[in-house]
């Protein structure tokens, strides 16, 4: 048995690799086909009677992790400068603003339709409003500089400010001037602490001289995160910063702290560091979308219902996404078809308490819109007036 699992698991993950090679020639999104690939293994054990643990609860570690590595991946990729100024600033407000909007209306439609209360519609709302970096940043490798640059940052400032927006309706029933000052103050000593962890990590990369120590580096990241999120406090904010302080020494080294870690030594421990993420990135995301596909029912799927709802949601999606890139002076294509659901929305839904869970809003709406935005982020990027290099 053992071998069988260890056999299956290389086979799949040799699988997902020859998908992400050619996804530049079939211009499908490797989510899309690991997704099918996970249910159609889980077809074959039922198939073949092959009896499984329990895998579900697997999901939000996986989740959890990939999305630490795939914040912290995209951090390293994006530089900081005067001339990067206009987009972080665009990137920002264009993840902030629809993620309110969104969240206002659907938790109005949600709080309404089920009799519940504001805040427990926001809180079934939110997970449905964030741009999904996992599956965002993979998709645009090979898009302009610009709009790859514009669409990273917007994807993790998305995830940023959806996890932050939720923890807080999640621990404040009521939101109060109290409630907002209290939130103000975590973000603060959130900032502190990833700047401190930040150099102190950049320190331990550039000093340790063990063949082994990256990993280890990667396991302080996750454990600090881990540790932040125990104590309420935003702890994304950690993972971007960090990402953007070891790609960004260059930008720094004008400070006496930055001078003292000799950011051109420094430079090529980063580059190798940078690699190390990228591949243990891909498992643990190949991982997650095998096991969401694994533990999709396929019956439930097919609910009218949930797929009409599901419909109407990307259309809103689009809608507002076309009415803020008008607004912003912004080019359509393809930055129009870019907002897809994915890791990010699917585990926030399973970390909603039992107690602000909304029956309606169910398992099988969230991974419909996630199938439906990302085919609409496929099409949309197959079908440019302007050949582009593939995505992902």
């Amino acid at each position: 048995m053992t071998a069988t699992i260890i056999i299956t698991l290389s086979i799949l993950i040799l699988i997902a690799y020859a998908f992400d090679l050619s996804s530049k020639h079939t211009r499908l999104p490797t989510v899309i086909l690991l997704l099918v690939l996970g249910w159609g293994m889980k077809q074959l054990a039922v198939f073949f009677k092959v009896g499984l643990p329990e895998l579900q609860p697997l999901l939000p570690i996986l989740g959890t992790v990939g999305l630490i590595l795939i914040v912290l991946e995209g951090g390293l990729d994006l530089e900081l400068n005067h001339s990067k100024r206009n987009v972080l600033n665009r990137s920002a407000i264009s993840a902030l603003l629809p993620i309110i909007v969104l969240q206002l209306a659907l938790g109005y439609a949600f709080s309404y339709f089920s009799g519940t209360s504001f805040v427990n519609g926001m809180v079934n709302a939110l997970p449905l409003c964030i741009i999904s970096s996992a599956i965002a940043i993979p998709s645009v490798r090979y898009l302009s500089d610009k709009n790859r640059e514009f669409v990273i940052y917007e994807s993790s400032f998305s995830d940023i400010f959806g996890v932050i927006l939720f923890n807080f309706f999640i621990e404040n029933e009521t939101v109060s001037l109290g409630a907002v000052g209290h939130f103000i103050l975590q973000a603060l000593i959130m900032l502190l602490i990833s700047m401190a962890a930040s150099m102190l990590l950049a320190w331990l990369i550039k000093k340790v001289d063990h063949h082994v120590k990256f990993i280890p580096i990667i396991m302080m990241v996750i454990l600090i995160y881990t540790v932040s999120k125990l104590y309420h406090l935003p702890s994304l904010i950690f993972i971007l910063i960090f990402g953007l302080f070891l790609n960004n020494l260059d930008e720094l080294k004008h400070l006496s702290f930055i001078k003292k870690l000799e950011p051109e030594k420094l430079e090529s421990e980063v580059q190798r560091f940078r690699e190390i993420v990228t591949e243990i990135t891909f498992l643990v995301r190949t991982m997650f979308f095998l096991l969401l596909g694994f533990t999709i029912d396929a019956r439930a799927l097919l609910n009218i219902r949930d797929i009409c709802i599901a419909t109407a949601l990307v259309a809103g999606f689009m809608l507002l996404r076309y009415i803020q890139l008008r607004l912003a002076k912004m080019e359509l294509s393809p930055l129009l078809f870019i907002f897809p659901r994915g890791l990010i929305t699917i585990l926030l839904f399973l970390s909603i308490p039992v107690a602000h869970s909304i029956p309606f809003v169910n398992a099988s709406l969230m991974v419909l819109v996630v199938l439906i935005s990302t085919i609409v982020m496929m099409m949309g990027l197959l079908f440019q007036k302007k050949a582009l290099p593939v995505v992902a």
